[in-house]
């Protein structure tokens, strides 16, 4: 069992079959106060848009939500999806929070490229990458990467909500996370030379992290600009060491680290047996292949109603890389799984991720986890 290696929580604010939103964000918050009783690190929020089986949707409200509920335990983005909100407006959202909460406050920044998305709901690879077969490296499986045709309508309509130009070039993401940075640490120019104050970023007590699943743009900028960075095995798990690679290749010493720093996500699903936590993450290959079709993230069904659904061939395809790298067992059977992550990938934390049908089996997923985790690392 690596030493030391702290468990942080990323939280989509999942909707139960039958449940609301304010369910979800109701459970986000209990589920974030029992994280921090249960020892936790850190507790990020994604952001999603037009799924109705996901509510979290605004970062920076959400989290300032659970700062408020919280005491201790970081609380953060996984990730503010850039461009979506203009630099200046997201230093100054997360600087508004960390003004009442700091010391405490996250600021992670991903990349939304449109175009990549709907390349990939057309049924590519990642980044358009030949097929490659299944690896294990150290024991440490990296699936040949899954593809689904799925309908594009739903990211097109996005695109056109959140007022993309598919014509015009991408925004350069390395400059809007200099852009951020430059406006929390107040050297970011204003009209004639004369300094700008963008109250309350300026001086703001933000953690800016940058989180990427490709050795791509994301990858490079975070190491270039010196900043931490969380690397996504749950959801793109054949390329994590690729994207890692990058990443310190990439890294530069900064005023934020001497050293890189790297966190690596994960699916999992704890219980007290390995059948019974089988049983609960019976409908997540049923959600996944929701999202890759291109209805989005719907409420999470139940295992009996995921066990009756008729798949097909292609839709088993099509997730195959997700179900074989989620975690799924008893205590002992997901540490030491995830043990194996953070060997092989050199992560200095790990990042979990979980979704059930039942808030009170989510809560005691993560609760199983730490207690075990803390166990075995004294």
């Amino acid at each position: 069992m690596p030493e030391a290696i702290p468990l942080s929580v990323l939280d989509l604010s999942p909707v139960p079959a039958g449940g609301t939103p304010a369910d979800a964000l109701r459970n986000t918050v209990d589920l974030a106060q029992a994280a921090e009783r249960a020892g936790y690190h850190r507790y990020w929020v994604a952001e999603h848009h037009l799924a109705a089986g996901v509510a979290s949707a605004a970062p920076a409200v959400l989290i300032a939500l659970i700062a408020g509920a919280t005491d201790r335990i970081r609380v953060g983005s996984g990730a503010v999806q850039m461009p979506n909100t203009p630099p200046l407006l997201v230093a100054e959202q997360f600087g508004t929070i960390a003004a009442l909460h700091p010391g405490r406050i996250d600021l992670g920044l991903g990349r939304f490229d449109l175009r990549r998305v709907l390349s990939r709901r057309a049924g590519k690879p990642p980044g358009d990458r030949p097929p490659r077969p299944d690896r294990v490296v150290d024991g440490l499986l990296l699936p040949s990467p899954s593809a689904f045709p799925g309908d594009p309508s739903i990211y097109q309509l996005l695109g056109e909500l959140l007022d993309y130009r598919l014509d015009e070039p991408a925004p350069d993401y390395t400059r809007q996370v200099a852009d951020i940075l430059a406006f929390l640490d107040g050297s970011y120019p204003g009209p004639g030379g004369r300094p700008l104050h963008p109250t309350p970023a300026q001086g703001a007590d933000v953690v800016v992290w940058v989180l990427g699943s490709s050795p791509g743009e994301s990858a490079r900028a975070a190491g270039a600009a010196g900043l931490p960075f969380a690397a996504s095995y749950h959801i793109q798990p054949s390329f994590v060491l690729e994207t890692v690679d990058a990443y310190r290749e990439a890294f530069r010493p900064s005023r934020f680290l001497a050293e890189p720093y790297v966190m690596v996500s994960a699916d999992v699903v704890v219980a007290d047996d390995d059948a019974t936590a089988r049983e609960l993450a019976a409908p997540y290959g049923q959600w996944v292949l929701e999202i890759k079709s291109g209805l989005g993230a719907q409420p999470y069904v139940t295992p009996e109603q995921a066990r009756a659904r008729v798949w097909t061939d292609a839709e088993r395809a099509g997730v195959a890389d997700r179900l074989a790298t989620q975690f799924v067992g008893a205590p002992a059977t997901v540490a030491e799984r995830l043990a194996t992550l953070a060997r092989v990938t050199g992560a200095d934390e790990l990042l979990v991720t979980s979704v059930t049908t039942e808030h009170t089996d989510r809560v005691r997923s993560h609760e199983l986890l730490a207690k075990y985790w803390a166990g075995a690392q004294t």
